[in-house]
């Protein structure tokens, strides 16, 4: 479970106000859900495997973790082998003017089994992401909900996966501990105007290049043009790349460990009981 606690621990660092409440959101208590049963790695920290039930009865299974309060995954009730249907995750994105906070509809399954007073868990793959189906966003004090928090949060989904599609296809070897590095590697990639003049990479240059004024900065849009593909043109020459870093980049680095997330609980994961 280590790229787990590597790349989640760090996503909500600095921001304890949201840590909390979306720490509540996942245990039940701000939905008035009761958690029936769990079963975790440690007695006080690792994967969490619960039993919950709604206010109106509906039970479910969630796994979450003392490391990933902004992320849980759902899904319906293990049948008599012990293979439930994952349906959605929750997911809290905060930044410094607010958050972003979605429900996402998945595809894929799992096997939970019981035996005395353990368990293992284990995600099947694939483990795919299918649509987002509610969300909430939070700018200064504007607040979006409903239709329109939907619309908005599916288009920056699409962009998003667009971005990080785009650097998987770069090959590369590093790998980022935590969302800091992530940044520290990507920002003079990805936004070489906003960094100094040594940061910037070697194809970024003044001479021979064509400006784009947005926001008040102006975009090289040569750069652009010979670095990225052409779906992210237009997003990076009118700032929207910039909005979505500012705005999203525990998002951007959460879609990025996709995979690697996935990958680290498609592996049996041994549980016990504690409560």
């Amino acid at each position: 479970m280590k790229i787990i606690l590597l790349f989640l621990i760090t996503i909500l660092s600095g921001c304890s106000t949201l840590v909390e409440k979306s720490a509540r959101v996942l245990d039940g208590s701000a939905f008035k859900e009761k958690v029936l049963w769990t079963y975790q790695e440690k007695p006080k920290e690792g994967i969490r495997f619960s039993r919950i039930r709604e206010k109106n009865g509906e039970e479910f299974i969630a796994v979450s973790g003392t490391a990933m309060p902004n992320l849980r995954f759902r899904g319906g009730l293990p049948d008599e082998s012990g293979k439930f249907q994952l349906d959605s995750l929750y997911f809290l994105s905060p930044n410094l003017t607010g958050w972003n906070e979605f429900t996402l509809e998945l595809s894929g399954s799992g096997i939970f089994t019981i035996s005395g007073s353990g368990a293992t868990l284990r995600f099947d793959m694939p483990v795919e992401k299918v649509s987002i189906t509610a969300g909430k966003i939070r700018r200064d004090n504007n607040r979006i909900t409903g239709a329109e928090a939907v619309s908005a949060l599916s288009n920056r989904q699409e962009r998003i996966s667009a971005l990080t599609e785009w650097m998987h296809a770069q090959n590369l070897t590093e790998n980022f501990k935590d969302q800091n590095a992530f940044e520290k590697y990507w920002k003079p990639i990805l936004l070489p105007e906003l960094v100094s003049a040594k940061k910037r990479p070697a194809d970024w240059s003044k001479e021979n290049a064509l400006w784009v004024t947005s926001d008040d900065i102006r975009w090289n849009t040569v750069y652009t043009q010979a670095r990225f593909p052409e779906e992210l043109h237009r997003i990076r020459d009118s700032g929207t790349l910039l909005r979505d870093w500012e705005e999203a980049l525990p998002w951007i680095y959460f879609d990025y460990e996709w995979d690697a997330l996935i990958a680290s609980l498609n592996k049996d994961i041994t549980l016990i009981k504690v409560k």
